[in-house]
């Protein structure tokens, strides 16, 4: 008897916009799944990727959770964003499979660090490499290697940038990979599970100030092929969760 291969989830919610990337302000469900091989030191989703919340986790099937997207979506076929954590640890192929099979298409963003054969049923992969700020450390051949696995889909990469460090490390792999599309966006540092509003204000007005000076700063540098992009889902419901 074959059992059904599970994947770990953290939280399926939506419809709600995209708020970040190429797929900016389009209407998607967001399957977030559990897990992940890296360590930022700025991740704002610990809840998905550290093992210490696995226990609030859910192993689901591939049919449970297209059952759950149909549920959200009324059973109207939209984008689905999957995301972590790294999706890309999950086996996720299966449920592509049927997804794609109802009509709905998927987008998937991931560091670059695993490759899956499955990449090439994507609609769109963003690989987000992570830069110095984050503290990992970029293989560019596992890089190669996914990019290598997307097949048709649409590739396009995005960088959270901090500070100047950051901005460079971008410039550099958008130079390796000049045929891509690239994204910027101001790094995120609040933790969603920040409750304290004047806190939660202080640091968007960072990230706000972060936002004007990476504009000033890819204006300056005459970058003119890139998109410079907020987090809007930050802006307007701040760094809450399922929104």
């Amino acid at each position: 008897m074959n059992v059904p291969e599970t994947i770990w989830i953290s939280e399926i919610f939506g419809p709600t916009i995209q708020g970040e990337g190429s797929l900016l302000g389009q209407p998607t469900v967001f399957v977030r799944t559990g897990g992940c091989d890296y360590r930022c030191s700025w991740c704002d989703s610990l809840y998905a990727v550290d093992s210490h919340h696995r226990k609030d986790w859910i192993e689901m099937t591939a049919e449970e959770i297209l059952a759950r997207v149909s549920i959200l979506s009324g059973g109207r076929p939209l984008m689905v964003s999957l995301s972590g954590g790294n999706p890309a640890i999950q086996p996720l192929g299966g449920l592509l499979a049927l997804g794609k099979a109802a009509g709905y298409a998927f987008a998937l963003e991931t560091q670059g660090s695993v490759a899956k054969d499955w990449f090439a049923e994507l609609d769109v992969l963003t690989i987000s490499p992570k830069p110095p700020s984050s503290g990992m450390q970029t293989d560019w051949q596992k890089l190669q290697n996914c990019l290598d696995a997307a097949g048709k889909a649409a590739v396009v990469l995005k960088f959270v940038i901090l500070d100047e460090a950051d901005y460079l490390y971008a410039r550099e792999v958008a130079r390796r990979f000049s045929n891509l599309s690239v994204y910027l966006q101001p790094c995120n540092n609040i933790q969603p599970d920040v409750k304290d509003k004047k806190i939660v204000s202080a640091e968007t007005e960072q990230i706000n100030g972060r936002m004007l000076w990476l504009v000033a700063r890819v204006l300056d540098d005459g970058w003119f092929s890139v998109r410079v992009l907020p987090q809007l889902h930050v802006m307007l419901w701040g760094n809450v969760r399922g929104v």
